[in-house]
């Protein structure tokens, strides 16, 4: 009786096809990281500048993450980092932006 063959997943966290990703791994990383502190720092006025400037290096990090991912766990990791870096950098924005005016 033929069976269906299940690819063995528990090597890594993020790939998911069995081989390494160290940049797409670090780009993720790197996405989260300036996404919970952009969200965090927004909520509080006068920490806008560096919620900004962390929410614009997070979208472009992101979005290069997005670009050269390889699996569906990358990219679903950087879209909740790249929706966190939105939400502080625009929250940044309005509360004096980049330059701190």
């Amino acid at each position: 009786m033929a069976q269906a063959l299940r690819p063995n997943t528990v090597g890594g966290l993020f790939a998911t096809d069995g081989k390494p990703h160290p940049v797409q791994d670090t780009l993720l990383v790197v996405t989260l990281v300036l996404g919970i502190t952009s969200f965090i720092t927004a909520q509080f006025d006068f920490l806008h500048l560096l919620s900004s400037w962390t929410g614009l290096v997070g979208i472009l990090a992101g979005a290069y993450g997005q670009w050269i991912s390889e699996t569906t766990r990358e990219r679903f990791g950087l879209i909740v980092g790249l929706g966190a870096s939105g939400v502080g950098f625009f929250l940044g924005m309005a509360h004096g932006g980049l330059f701190g005016v």
